[in-house]
């Protein structure tokens, strides 16, 4: 992730305007599968992010024609946009190069621990009203003991549903699960309908806390309605994978703390 993987981006959609390209992250845990490669994906879909409103409008120094916002979304969004994209690249670059090397430990953000850095970007562009548009999603990819996995990673009780890596297109909003979820609902199914014990067989038991915290909330579960109930769970777990993925969570503590962050940029 440097600067050239933003002037690619803008490349890109130059000859592609119709169509929205973003990068995968650079780290482990928060980024592709393979690092070792430029992983680029675009098309033509709408995703989810694409329609979040912007939170708050911000100036920066130096930048004063260029539009800069928090989005409101799950994940900590930087969105900036306007219509002379060298400008955009550097100041995507000032806010990368300031990221990396940005600590807050009141809400758990270290850039570096001994030799090991960990802030990145997963950044995302696309054109919008005649200008370049680019989300930089903030990323850290830190591990403690309560969470070995990742602290900004889908948190141990939700790898029933969601245990791999958040990368692009995820974090957009569109959740790429698993496969062995295909036979693993199928199996809850039954089992939920017939009142059998999830315990007690090996495939599943990993869905049963989960299963016991949202069956209250229906009164009459049967063969039509399964299914949609199932998914619906499994989409709000999903949106929380995306809250445990924001390095400033959405409560008032965490926003401060993401103002904090905006500041430095400001007073650069």
């Amino acid at each position: 992730m440097c600067k050239k993987t933003f002037e690619r981006l803008f490349d890109f959609l130059k000859i592609f305007p119709h169509y929205f390209i973003g990068s995968n992250a650079d780290l482990p845990i928060v980024g592709g599968s393979i690092l070792s490669h430029d992983h680029f994906q675009g098309g033509s879909h709408i995703f989810a992010i694409n329609n979040a409103k912007i939170e708050k409008r911000y100036k920066i120094k130096n930048f004063e024609n260029i539009d800069f916002a928090i989005v409101k979304w799950p994940l900590s969004v930087i969105r900036i946009s306007g219509k002379d994209d060298k400008k955009l690249i550097k100041l995507a670059n000032f806010i990368l190069k300031k990221w990396k090397n940005y600590s807050d430990k009141s809400v758990s953000i270290l850039a570096k621990t001994q030799n090991t850095y960990h802030n990145t970007i997963t950044p995302i562009a696309r054109i919008k009203n005649s200008k370049f548009e680019l989300d930089l999603v903030l990323r850290n990819n830190r591990t403690d003991k309560n969470h070995p996995f990742g602290i900004f990673h889908p948190h141990e009780h939700l790898h029933n549903i969601k245990k791999e890596n958040i990368g692009l297109i995820e974090v957009m909003g569109l959740a790429i699960l698993p496969p062995r979820l295909k036979e693993e609902l199928k199996l809850l199914s039954d089992y939920i309908l017939n009142d059998k014990n999830i315990n007690h067989n090996e495939k599943i038991k990993k869905h049963a806390q989960w299963v016991q915290h949202f069956l209250p909330k229906y009164q009459n579960i049967n063969n039509n309605n399964i299914e949609k109930i199932l998914k619906r769970e499994i989409s709000q777990s999903f949106l929380e994978v995306l809250k445990n993925c924001g390095v400033f969570k959405r409560d008032q503590k965490e926003m401060r703390a993401f103002e904090k962050f905006i500041n430095t940029l400001q007073n650069s």
